[in-house]
């Protein structure tokens, strides 16, 4: 008999295997609930029916993964569903041990047996929003005529400004792990593929013990042609934003409401925009919050994280878009306009920031410019090749889908990761 999954169980005979959660073991009578991932069934053995079970229940343990066939019948007095099954059958198909771990147990024993902790419902939760999450940008984007490319990660060159990244043997010679798929997004813009994204493995050798950083992490990047300004891709973003947010609600916005107490609000139409200078003059206006003049060409972790409440008076909004940032805080590759202002932005999401996104600077010569002025031409002088031979005028940003996950249920960033990897954790 083939599997049935939980979710899809109905009156009838059928076949069921997951998790014992829930064990008890009466004199006449035993209770089990198994779990899989789409729910839960009570199973109940009326042991003088099955006197061949009793051997087995003696041996049976909270966590043991088991096999059941038999009667699923509508029962009133069960709350899971209102069933409950009387089996035919029973198999151990493994025993489990005494769990190492609890469900308050401090977050990195909690990491060091991470394969347990998963089989919480709220990380199978959490693992099930990640995969709405980044079907709907998927979804959003195919429909708008994007390609999907995967790039390499081993590269020959440090990335961007040629730190934080992690040197690895290549051979006889040292490569690096990406630090974000920037180079190569571009060079597919030069190549005409005109509407790029992809979903991958990103690198940062930063020694950050917050709450939102991870030296390794998922993102989703995209770059598109043909745009008139960086107007153009902070429209994309908000209105892919807006998009996969409302997927996430929709599939499982009670459920988040249910298991983690957050409270799930599909943003609307255009998102707030403000000049970093502006930021800051209301931010001192109304908190007092001051900063030194020389901080100020970029958003200090203090102002991030109040542009929170700042976006809720001002705007009652959880998106704020930032712009016309420092030039000498901006990467070399974002193109600067007539006052040397850089064509970029910031989108902060619950006082956190969540994309760095841009126009990008496309012409050869000004591009080359901008890399000398930061003393990185050597470094980067494979990736100005990409424009010598004619590239459209293109933008882009990227998201990091851990750090989404987090602000949708309220976590760090070590509870939303399959596998966390921080300066400290290379294991399990």
């Amino acid at each position: 008999m083939k599997r049935t999954y939980i979710k899809d169980v109905v009156p009838g005979v059928c076949r069921v295997q997951g998790f014992v959660e829930n064990f008890r073991n009466k004199k006449n009578m035993a209770f089990i609930v198994v779990k899989d991932v789409t729910g839960k069934l009570q199973v109940t053995i009326v042991k003088e029916e099955h006197p061949e079970f009793n051997e087995m229940l003696d041996k049976l343990t909270i966590h043991s993964v088991v096999s059941f066939e038999g009667e699923v019948v509508a029962s009133e007095y069960v709350k899971m569903g209102g069933k409950e099954m009387y089996p035919t059958s029973m198999k151990i198909e493994s025993v489990a041990e005494a769990l190492p771990i609890k469900d308050d147990s401090d977050i990195d024993v909690r990491m060091d047996y991470r394969w347990i902790d998963l089989r919480r419902e709220r990380n199978h939760l959490m693992l099930a929003l990640q995969t709405t999450l980044t079907a709907a940008l998927r979804e959003f984007l195919l429909e708008r005529s994007f390609t999907e490319i995967h790039t390499p990660k081993l590269i020959g060159a440090a990335s961007e400004s040629g730190s934080d990244v992690f040197e690895v043997k290549y051979f006889d010679t040292n490569a690096y792990l990406a630090q974000s798929p920037q180079f190569y997004k571009r060079m597919a813009m030069a190549a005409g593929l005109e509407r790029i994204f992809e979903t991958g493995p990103v690198f940062r050798a930063e020694k950050s013990y917050t709450n939102k950083h991870a030296t390794e992490f998922t993102g989703f990047d995209l770059e598109f042609s043909y745009i008139d300004g960086c107007e153009d891709v902070m429209q994309m973003e908000e209105e892919l934003v807006t998009y996969a947010i409302g997927k996430v609600k929709a599939a499982h916005g009670e459920k988040i409401k249910e298991l983690f107490g957050m409270d799930l609000e599909v943003p609307t139409l255009p998102f707030p925009r403000m000049k970093l200078a502006d930021v800051y003059a209301e931010l001192e206006a109304r908190y007092g919050y001051k900063i030194p003049d020389e901080l100020k060409g970029d958003l200090t972790t203090e102002a991030e994280r109040m542009t929170k409440q700042l976006c809720r008076d001002m705007f009652n909004h959880e998106f704020l878009f930032i712009t016309d940032y420092d030039a000498k805080e901006r990467a070399f590759y974002h193109m600067r306009d007539e006052n040397g202002v850089p064509q970029g932005y910031d989108l902060i999401w619950r006082g956190v920031e969540i994309t760095t996104g841009a126009q990008r600077e496309h012409r050869y010569d000004v591009l080359k410019a901008q890399a000398e002025e930061k003393g990185l031409a050597e470094d980067v002088k494979f990736y100005l090749e990409f424009f010598k031979y004619g590239c459209p005028p293109h933008g882009g940003f990227g998201l990091g889908i851990d750090r989404l996950t987090m602000l949708f249920l309220g976590l760090s960033i070590k509870e939303v990761q399959f596998l966390f990897r921080g300066p400290n954790r290379l294991t399990p």
